[in-house]
């Protein structure tokens, strides 16, 4: 594989893996994410109340379009991150994504029509498919195999708390000064803060990623991208089990962003306290996967993203079921507990099954098939809701989350993480 020759550290001798070896770059990345995660933050709340009551949409499928906007570009963005990462280097590709999604808060303050929306959702997919996927594999690289979950949490959980607090305060900017622009200011600090940042201080990790790789007893044959990708699919059992339950993770995440806003909405709950439950799920998310990530390294991946997607799928059901502020509450927790024991163990499960030498693009396919789910969640959200009412499109999407958890409890193997590093996928280790 062809590899970049600049942005590279010093020699390999004066390379570390480990959190507390290189823990200035490690929460400069932490602090990075948080602007990343504030990015979706500023759109949680207000955007799909801009859809509805300022361009007057009507159809839950078209108001919806921003998030499937989002979720395509995302996904293929995440796609080609890791084969960029491993051509151009960590850094310049986490440069490239703040770039791209500095115009976003912008175009959304002076949208004349829906159309500048959905567009500025298609750059800020390009934006997070990059950016966010470098923080997690810089942090993943810079940790090494035995604080994965650790450092996947720690990342998701600063990104998350971000989305929620943002969410939080959109809601009360909006009730205050009105859905745009004031509400939407927050973006512009956090593209400007995160763009400089990436530009003036973080540094590449591939020579940790090499330091990882000439540890491993069993050397790793070259691997396309194409081989990469059908591994991750469907290939190896214990990839595919987490890929078919991100996507599904972030589905329902697609479609609470756009539809539980105008299901709390419909019930006469106002901008404020739409924000409060908007915020709580991600807050949760975020601030509970300090705990969860950790936890993963101890206990192992599989028990918590099994719990965990049918912790989601009874907060969705629980949403779906009742009318009132406060089990709408309760039940927002509980996706933010569910969410938050999947998330960080599916990102360090693909780690784990993963070479060091290809386990960017792995983890660029994992994410894919994950963030493609926002697309998938949103527009079958939006069909369903239109035909049938919002309360079934919630509770089908309650169903469907249910199901992925127990395809994960039939096909994923516990990993043995104290073994000798070797070569992980035998190519007879197949899903199916």
């Amino acid at each position: 594989m062809r590899e970049a020759t600049s942005d590279r550290q010093p020699a390999s001798s004066t390379v570390r893996l480990g959190l507390r070896e290189n823990w200035p770059q490690f929460a400069l990345l932490v602090l990075i994410n948080a602007f990343v995660g504030g990015m979706v933050g500023i759109e949680r709340t207000v955007v799909p109340l801009i859809g509805s009551e300022e361009f007057g949409i009507a159809s839950m499928t078209l108001v919806v379009s921003f998030i499937v906007s989002f979720g395509v570009v995302k996904a293929f963005a995440n796609l080609v991150s890791g084969q960029l990462a491993d051509l151009w280097g960590r850094k310049r590709v986490l440069v490239l994504g703040w770039l791209v999604g500095l115009p976003v808060p912008f175009m959304i303050i002076w949208a004349p029509s829906w159309e500048w929306v959905i567009a500025a959702n298609a750059l800020l997919g390009i934006n997070q498919g990059l950016a966010w996927s470098m923080t997690v594999i810089m942090k993943v690289d810079l940790v090494g195999p035995k604080s994965r979950g650790l450092a996947v949490g720690l990342n998701e959980f600063a990104g998350y708390l971000a989305v929620g607090m943002t969410a939080f305060l959109t809601g009360y900017l909006a009730s205050q000064y009105g859905l745009r622009p004031a509400p939407i200011y927050l973006g512009i600090g956090y593209a400007i803060l995160g763009a400089a940042l990436s530009i003036l201080l973080v540094r590449d990790t591939r020579d940790h990623v090499r330091l990882e790789a000439s540890s491993y007893t069993q050397k790793a044959a070259p691997i396309s991208f194409r081989e990469v990708f059908a591994l991750t699919s469907f290939k190896d059992r214990n990839l595919f089990a987490a890929s078919q339950a991100g996507l599904v993770n972030n589905l329902n995440d697609g479609m609470s962003w756009g539809i539980f806003p105008l299901f709390f909405a419909s019930f006469g709950l106002g901008v404020e306290r739409i924000g409060i439950l908007k915020a709580i799920y991600p807050a949760t998310w975020g601030i509970l996967q300090i705990a969860t990530g950790p936890l993963s390294d101890r206990w192992g991946r599989k028990g918590l993203i099994v719990a965990g997607m049918w912790v989601q799928a009874a907060g969705l059901f629980l949403t779906a079921a009742t009318r009132q502020f406060e089990w709408w509450l309760l039940g927002s927790l509980l996706l933010g507990l569910g969410t938050a024991m999947v998330y960080p163990s599916l990102i360090a499960a693909v780690s784990d099954a993963s070479h060091p030498t290809w386990r960017a693009r792995s983890l660029s396919v994992y994410r894919f098939w994950r963030d493609l789910g926002y697309a998938i969640g949103a527009l079958s959200a939006g069909l369903i809701a239109d035909f049938f009412g919002l309360s079934y499109a919630i509770a089908s999407i309650a169903a469907l989350t249910f199901l992925s958890g127990l395809v994960v409890a039939l096909v994923m193997r516990e990993p043995d993480l104290s073994r000798t590093p070797t070569e992980p996928h035998p190519s007879s280790r197949r899903a199916t």
